[in-house]
């Protein structure tokens, strides 16, 4: 999702719609080791758009990680107001994702 929608709850509808621009950016990023998923929602994008896509599906979580066509998925909390704010996701949380991410990409 590309902005909040009204009461943060983007509907099916509206995940659908925004789902072949994040399938034409993983399209142009075609060397793209490691792909940081924020939130639940960027978690099943990336799940729906990654062929083959692991089954059991693997459940989202911060600092979860998951293979999916060739790549490896790192969830992150979604760094929200409402998460930030609340201390749901702090910055020590999120630079270990990144830092995580930085290890597995090889770089």
């Amino acid at each position: 999702m590309r902005c909040a929608p009204p009461a943060n709850k983007p509907t099916p509808e509206e995940r659908n719609r925004c789902l072949p621009w994040t399938a034409e950016e993983l399209e142009l990023l075609g060397e793209v080791r490691v792909v940081v998923c924020l939130g639940a929602f960027g978690w099943d994008a990336a799940l729906r758009l990654l062929d083959p896509a692991p089954r059991p599906k693997p459940k989202f979580g911060h600092a979860a990680e998951a293979q999916a066509g060739g790549r490896t998925l790192l969830g992150c909390f979604h760094p929200s107001q409402q998460n930030t704010f609340t201390g749901v996701l702090t910055a020590e949380m999120l630079d270990a994702v990144l830092l995580r991410a930085r290890a597995l990409s090889g770089r």
